[in-house]
Formats: C-alpha cells, structure tokens, sequence
C-alpha cells in the first residue's frame, strides 16, 4: 500500500505504508542511532514527532519486552529507509510492524531518509504529515496545523509511585522520563518517589527526600514555567540533578533563557567536552531546545559541558548550591555509557548533604 511523507515546504516523498492503517501531523524530527530503535520509538521526548531514522535498516532484531524506554510510545509517524523484512533476535518477541499497528502509529518505508535529513538542515525543523492519499489540499492543510504546546502532560505520569530500596531518598520529577533513569537508580539502591510534572517543592519537601532528579520530556521548556518556582526553592534546599528537558527547566529557574535549535540533537554519538577536565564524552542526545549561552551570564549558572560541533551548552553547575544538569542522556539507553558517573556524582553530593545535617 502507498503512503506519502508530505513537508509544509510543499514537499513530497512517495514510500509504501507499514505500521497502523491511519495519518499522522507532527514536526519532522531524525535520529542518527545505528540501532536502538525500540528505545527512541518509546522515548517520550519524541511525543508528538515524526521520527525518521537515518540508518538505511531499521526493524532487523524486532521488539522485546525489556528496552522500552515508556508504556505507551507517543512519537506520531516512523519513517524508515528499508524495514527488515526477516527480523531475528532471541529476545524478539514481534516484529516493528506489528508493534507500530498494535499502538496505533503509521509507518513509511522506501524513502531516502539521508536526502530527507540534507532537506531538514538546510531548511531546519519542518512539520510533516504521514498520509496514504495526496489532494489539492494536503499541503495547506498541513501547513495549518497548531503543535501540540503541552506534551508534557500527556508523557508525565498522572499519579506518584514509589520505587522501594535502601538507599538515598530520591524524588523523580516525570516531565516524560525515560525508564533507564529509574533502572540507574535503582543500581544505586534509591529509594526513589516518582512524581508528576505539576508537583509543586511542597508536595516534594513533604517527602524529606535527600535529592531531586528532574527527568527529560519532549517540547518547549516555556510550555512548562509550573515547574520554575518548584526548582527555584528545591535547589536552595536539597541536591538537585536536571537531564535534558530538567537540565532546560533548571535554567530557565535561575534566569537563562533557551531557543530553539535549526533541527535539533538526536542520536548516540554526540561529542561533548568536559571545560573543566578536557576529557570529550560520546553521548546519547535527543533534543530540540537548548540553553542560550549568552543568557547565563547575569545568572549563579557556570557552564562546565560544550557540544564540540556547534558548542551548545550541555552542562551547568550552580555557583551557590550542589545543582547540577546535563542536556545529553547519561542514562544511555541506548548509546554510549561515558557519562553515567554523573549518577555517582548525584550519590555523592547527597551523601555529603546527609553529613552536613548530622554533624
């Protein structure tokens, strides 16, 4: 069956349908990832997008029940090169095509996805529509289309939920965070407390945790100004740790502002040098905002990471309080795993706020 990649540019891209039976608007987003695909497929960041691989094979392993990233995928459209035909895997328990249709999200195969990816940088971030009919009004109509400007709300869990252990108190703020954080955590023995995104610091004082974790989530930082004053006291009283989207949140809190990027920082090879050591980490990124470096200078914010290719800040440190914050993913699932001592770097700042209060 045909079905079309249409841009709001006018552009159209012929390719043959797999996944759901059904259309999908979102902003065209790609992932350079040679595999991982189940991950960003569930990764909530992408609420809302149209996810294009560049990898010309995606699907070749299937899906399992271990590597979601959320419950429900919520990215709009996939967008593929070539989708395996004979997946095999020891842990495959469906093929791609059948997870897309069981959760109700079409696919495109049969497109140029390298070509789309040079369309996108030189024209920057597009909306786009999956549909498997062109009409005279196709394009006008997707260039009528409203994004959604709260997807945080439909990617954060709607109730709390604790995650028992022996450890360190952690509080986990869900603006759409991926699984592998909690899976970090829990290897570290927290005791952690997921909450929604709308939790207020007293909702979170209440539980006397020893940390506060703000996880990523998709969309525009300023759709989500609730979260300021919360992190603006938090950060005054408890060790906080801000990934991605959190790590955006935190500098909106103290002052900063973002903007948004040409086409945004999405896959697992990312280079970011540390300004402190020298070292350069490979990191997991997906990413559409970023912080305004010029901004932070009337703020108590240090920036301690830099992107080497366009040199975005990917990490900050409060000159005041032990917060800290990163753009990329050290939970890296998938991706490299350079950057996951920063979740040991969070233990330690809570293990010498713990000290403070008994001496």
């Amino acid at each position: 069956m045909q079905r079309y990649l249409v841009l709001e540019d006018g552009t159209i891209y012929p390719g043959d349908a797999f996944g759901a039976q059904c259309s999908a608007v979102g902003e065209l987003v790609f992932n350079t990832g040679m595999s991982g695909y189940q991950e960003s497929i569930t990764d909530q960041s992408y609420n809302g997008e149209i996810l294009m691989f560049t990898y010309p094979l995606i699907g070749n392993y299937g899906i399992n029940r271990d590597d979601d990233e959320s419950i429900q995928p919520t990215c709009a459209g996939v967008v593929v090169h070539e989708l395996a035909r004979c997946p095999s895997n020891w842990r495959q328990d469906r093929t791609l095509d059948q997870y897309l249709t069981d959760h109700n999200i079409p696919g495109i195969q049969g497109i140029d996805t390298r070509a789309v990816t040079r369309h996108i940088r030189q024209k920057g971030a597009l909306k786009a529509a999956l549909v498997d009919q062109i009409t005279t009004d196709t394009v006008a109509q997707l260039q009528q289309q409203t994004p959604d400007r709260h997807p945080v709300w439909s990617s954060s869990t709607k109730n709390p939920y604790p995650g028992p252990d022996t450890g360190h108190k952690v509080v986990v703020i869900d603006f759409g965070l991926k699984y592998s954080i909690l899976r970090e955590l829990s290897q570290r023995h927290c005791n952690f407390t997921v909450l929604p995104a709308t939790a207020t610091a007293q909702q979170v004082l209440a539980l006397n945790p020893d940390g506060v974790l703000l996880s990523n989530g998709p969309g525009d930082p300023k759709d989500v100004p609730a979260a300021l004053a919360m992190i603006q006291t938090i950060q005054t009283k408890i060790p906080l740790f801000g990934i991605c989207l959190g790590h955006q949140l935190f500098a909106l809190a103290n002052g900063a502002d973002t903007f948004k990027l040409k086409f945004g920082h999405r896959g697992f090879n990312h280079p970011v040098r540390d300004l402190l050591s020298g070292r350069i980490y490979f990191t997991a990124q997906n990413h559409g905002y970023a912080v305004d470096r010029e901004s932070l200078k009337q703020t108590n914010l240090t920036v301690t990471q830099e992107e080497i290719h366009d040199h975005t800040v990917e990490g900050l440190q409060h000159q005041q309080f032990p917060a800290f914050s990163v753009q990329y993913h050290p939970d890296a699932a998938p991706g490299p795993h350079d950057t996951q001592f920063l979740f040991d770097h969070f233990m330690q700042l809570m293990a010498k706020q713990a000290e403070r209060k008994t001496n």
